[in-house]
């Protein structure tokens, strides 16, 4: 990049849209990419890894570090918290890094507030029956926290609209191709 800067790429979808397995395929096909590491109170799934995949922390170490400021943006997400530490981010945009935000629709507006110029995507699944299969199949949830994710997921899906891209979900590979486009043209 001529400044010498990195770009900050936002990208979210409602949960089971499959964002974090295009991601991934995203940062296999342009590994010079950061994947920022969010801190969550969630309980891992099966195979995270804590300072990989997020920073597990309790709900009262969670409280502490916004008392601290030591978040870019933070939120809850059905009785669990979710928040980007800042420091990181700024340190490897100022590096010339390339920098992805995998966050919610609620920390995203924070963001996009604090970072206009920030490059925005938004993931969406083929269609919502399509979603709560995908749900259905991590297995992970209790009937009620699966009905709450599905309703906060409609929610979600409307405020699409203020994100500069949006990406169909259909097939992993071709999403994350078409987001390297995105970025590669940004």
């Amino acid at each position: 990049m001529s400044s010498g800067k990195g770009k900050l790429i936002i990208i979210s979808a409602p949960s089971g849209a499959g964002k974090g397995t295009v991601i991934s395929r995203l940062i296999e096909m342009r590994p010079e990419l950061v994947l920022s590491v969010s801190a969550t109170t969630r309980t891992p799934r099966a195979g995270e890894v804590d300072g990989t995949d997020y920073y597990f922390v309790t709900q009262e170490r969670f409280r502490e570090m916004i008392g601290l400021g030591e978040f870019l943006e933070y939120a809850e997400y059905v009785g669990e918290y979710y928040g980007t530490p800042a420091g990181p981010i700024h340190e490897h945009i100022e590096n010339g890094k390339n920098v992805i935000l995998e966050i919610e629709v609620q920390g995203a507006m924070q963001v996009m507030k604090l970072e206009p110029c920030a490059l925005t995507v938004f993931i969406v699944p083929p269609d919502m029956a399509e979603l709560e299969k995908r749900l259905r199949g991590r297995g992970t949830d209790s009937e009620e926290k699966l009905a709450a994710r599905l309703e906060r997921a409609r929610g979600e899906l409307e405020e699409k609209v203020y994100y500069e891209h949006i990406i169909v979900n259909d097939d992993v590979t071709r999403a994350a191709e078409e987001i390297s486009a995105i970025i590669e043209k940004h």
